[in-house]
């Protein structure tokens, strides 16, 4: 396929996937999973990037699975389903503040019996205040872990009671759970946080052979890193892995390989999708 001069940027690593452009090949064929945070945040761009959690249901539906579509915002989850419809995928949309401990149980459940079982769950949602630590109190701190932790285990916890044998859960952390770079640490110490929470619960499915893994998103080209870069223009003002930020649909890539029977003996892992910048792989943008 031949790529317009706009994207290959640089040339030499904007491959198909990256750009959401490549072909399906059935890899989740028959597939039944819930996504939380599958919508997209409003933004002030006029030509918003894709965020992970639309990315991976969209890319998920390509792939064969039906997909339960959750998010806080109707427009976001309604407008992901649109998306997935328009292509010919199966899935329908889930309003749902995963703040509201008692709302996650009954969701769960609701999802599941719309679905007709469960095998797959990827908990994307995830808020930060951009607070330093002078500024932090407790309810924000509460209510940041509230949403990007607790959730995520009382997810998991009902889709472990539903979930057939051989099911798979993935949990979005970030490249912030191993560097304090950001300057937020209800951020930071929650995604580190989550990191924990995917090995817990992959200790607690295996039994039943379901695995859990957690996927760290470093510098992403996303409608949430758009706003972080906005606050902080610095966040890319160093060399980037590759001479660029990464995409939705490389995080959909990766997410899509930890939730296929493909990587049927990968358990409790934290995989970075970051470019190598953990490792110090970065290069000026030309």
């Amino acid at each position: 396929m031949s790529l317009p001069p706009e994207t290959l940027v640089p040339n030499q690593q904007m491959f198909e996937e990256a750009l959401g452009a490549a072909p399906a090949r059935g890899r989740l064929r028959g597939r039944r999973i819930l996504v939380v945070g599958a919508g997209q945040r409003a933004t002030v761009d006029e030509r918003p990037p894709v965020g992970n959690g639309r990315a991976i249901s969209v890319l998920f539906a390509r792939e064969g699975a039906s997909v339960a579509c959750v998010d806080i915002s109707r427009e976001a989850a309604e407008q992901t389903c649109k998306q997935i419809h328009a292509e010919g995928g199966k899935a329908f949309a889930e309003i749902a503040d995963v703040a509201d401990a008692d709302a996650i149980g009954p969701l769960v459940e609701r999802c599941a019996s719309r679905l007709g079982g469960l095998d797959g769950l990827v908990m994307v949602v995830g808020i930060t205040a951009a607070l330093p630590l002078s500024k932090q109190d407790a309810r924000g701190w509460d209510h940041e872990f509230a949403v990007n932790v607790r959730s995520n285990m009382l997810f998991a916890q009902k889709a472990l009671e539903l979930m057939d044998e051989g099911s798979a859960i993935v949990l979005m952390s970030s490249l912030a759970a191993l560097r304090n770079s950001s300057g937020m640490p209800g951020y930071e110490t929650s995604k580190a946080a989550q990191v924990a929470l995917a090995r817990s619960i992959a200790m607690a499915g295996q039994a039943r052979g379901i695995r859990c893994n957690a996927v760290l998103p470093g510098l992403m080209d996303t409608p949430m890193g758009r706003d972080a870069t906005r606050r902080r223009p610095a966040r890319v003002g160093a060399p980037l892995p590759f001479g660029r930020q990464g995409s939705g649909w490389e995080v959909a890539y990766a997410t899509l390989f930890l939730i296929s029977h493909e990587s049927s003996y990968v358990n409790a892992h934290a995989l970075l999708v970051d470019g190598g910048l953990a490792g110090g792989i970065a290069r000026a943008t030309r």
